[in-house]
């Protein structure tokens, strides 16, 4: 089993994880990078105050040192546009709700909604355009400096080709098919739509989707797919976790199996072959011990009396080796 993996880049850590995979009747999955490409571009720019120049210069700035997908996107679209950063200082990452830096004496924040909005107001309008883009599957991301909103960002991440045709596959085995992400409500509900998943989980941060992979469990085994140093707890707390390839190190180390090929259709191709090797071992087992069952009191005299049957132990040996022979043709 551990071989065929290998040859079609899926990569079980154990023995265990091979066992496990195939008996799990819920698979969760991170958006970012898992069913969405995670090669995000950005779409939309609303500057608060018109000026735009000032929302791409702060966004740039505090967006050039985070490892985030979305961030490339900007940084990205800031390099192609020939956009001026300033160094940072005090740079930090608060999980799940986005990035706070220092540029001289004035603090740059960037991230979600109630994150900016804390410490500087975020008007009405904006607010409401940001909600129709989430609408459309886009990620908004709002950007304010020394206490001021500055505006927003709009980046859009399409999901992979195989994602839609991956969730068909595992529903048709019979399992149920989470989507768990940090991004905000509107736009993880519009990719689980387009994706086909069960029920999407939106808005929740590392620990949270750790605790939410713990709270599934109570139903049965669970699969957790992820590729970010956000999805490790949760990839660690599921019965088993499932690294997409192109992840970080971090994740990788922490499932029991990786992906190597990245493709999510390699889920349900580890779940089938894991379903698939214990069934041959289950069968294996059926024909070594239907010989015995029937060789050793054959060979042990049991019948001799009543049907004057015995074995030759010429046959004996004979048998032993065909035990073998459907054993190993079977496997």
């Amino acid at each position: 089993g551990n071989g065929v993996a290998a040859k079609n880049g899926i990569l079980f850590k154990t023995a265990a994880a091979l066992e496990e995979t195939g008996k799990a009747n819920t698979v969760v999955l991170d958006k970012t990078g898992t069913v969405t490409r995670g090669e995000p571009s950005v779409t939309d720019i609303t500057a608060a105050d018109g000026d735009e120049s000032a929302l791409l210069h702060a966004a740039y700035s505090i967006e050039r040192k985070s490892e985030h997908p979305l961030a490339a996107a900007i940084v990205r679209y800031a390099e192609e546009n020939g956009v001026f950063y300033s160094e940072t200082d005090n740079f930090t990452t608060i999980p799940g709700k986005g990035l706070s830096a220092s540029v001289g004496c004035e603090k740059v924040r960037g991230g979600n909604y109630e994150f900016i909005n804390s410490g500087a107001a975020v008007s009405d309008d904006l607010r409401e355009r940001a909600e129709r883009l989430a609408g459309e599957g886009k990620t908004p991301m709002y950007f304010s400096r020394g206490g001021r909103c500055l505006g927003m960002i709009a980046v859009a991440d399409v999901i992979k080709d195989d994602s839609r045709s991956a969730v068909d596959q595992l529903h048709n085995m019979g399992l149920r098919v989470v989507m768990l992400t940090g991004d905000n409500k509107r736009t993880a509900e519009a990719i689980g739509v387009q994706a086909g998943v069960d029920e999407v989980i939106a808005n929740v941060l590392p620990d949270v989707k750790e605790k939410t992979v713990r709270d599934l469990k109570n139903t049965g085994k669970v699969i957790m797919v992820g590729d970010g140093i956000n999805d490790a707890p949760a990839l660690t707390s599921a019965d088993i976790g499932i690294a997409i390839g192109a992840g970080t190190d971090i994740a990788m180390d922490a499932a029991d199996v990786v992906l190597v090929n990245s493709k999510l259709s390699d889920v349900p191709a580890a779940i089938r072959l894991s379903r698939a090797t214990f069934r041959n071992i289950k069968e294996n087992l059926f024909w070594a011990f239907i010989y015995n069952t029937i060789g050793i009191p054959l060979a042990a005299g049991v019948f001799i009396n009543v049907l004057g049957w015995k074995l030759n132990p010429m046959f004996g040996a004979a048998a032993m080796s065909l035990s073998s022979f459907c054993v190993v043709t079977n496997a």
